[in-house]
């Protein structure tokens, strides 16, 4: 096996210069000139996000709370786990917290931080935190002016199929299923 430069130094980019391409209400575009390993340069354009949360609310009875929402740039309903933008300055947890209980209504008593991915990277500096939420108790939801969605409850197999079947298709829904599945096995 070959030695590997854990430095990266050989593979890291460099920022020259750079330019806000876009400045919207919820994402920002920006263009960067950059100086590439081999010492030439080139530009990379990217979406600049605040991050977001993903919540995987689970009953006692192992099956889990799902919501179903149109997405507007893929024109189509899609179901996906409970998830929300981190606002500036505030706590992942805390957001968390507050995604799950505005769109479903529910609390939880036990939070658990699964993992952070970070789901565009060839385009997006965005990241989801994904948190396990249990000990659920209903209440009543309070959605955004703006937003609309149904929630429903799902066991974990009836999600795998949904994967295989390419009926889930979000990333954040499709790797939270592959956590949901290690740990009602125990196994992460």
């Amino acid at each position: 096996m070959s030695e590997i430069d854990l430095t990266d130094s050989h593979l890291r980019e460099h920022k020259i210069d750079g330019v806000l391409a876009y400045d919207g209400d919820f994402l920002q575009v920006q263009k960067d000139r950059i100086t590439l390993p081999d010492g030439k340069q080139a530009t990379r354009e990217y979406i600049r996000h605040p991050g977001a949360v993903v919540i995987i609310p689970l009953f006692d009875d192992g099956t889990v709370l799902m919501e179903r929402q149109f997405r507007y740039p893929l024109d189509r309903v899609f179901i996906e786990f409970p998830a929300g933008k981190i606002d500036p300055g505030e706590d992942k947890l805390i957001c968390a917290q507050r995604e799950l209980k505005e769109e479903t209504g529910y609390t939880a008593q036990s939070w658990r931080h699964v993992c952070t991915i970070h789901n565009a990277i060839a385009y997006a500096d965005e990241h989801l935190e994904i948190y396990l939420a249990q000990g659920l108790t209903a209440g009543e939801a309070r959605l955004d002016e703006e937003e609309f969605l149904e929630t429903f409850v799902a066991t974990q197999s009836e999600l795998l199929d949904w994967v295989r079947e390419g009926k889930i298709t979000d990333v954040k829904t499709v790797i939270g299923t592959f956590w949901l599945e290690k740990i009602l096995k125990q196994q992460w």
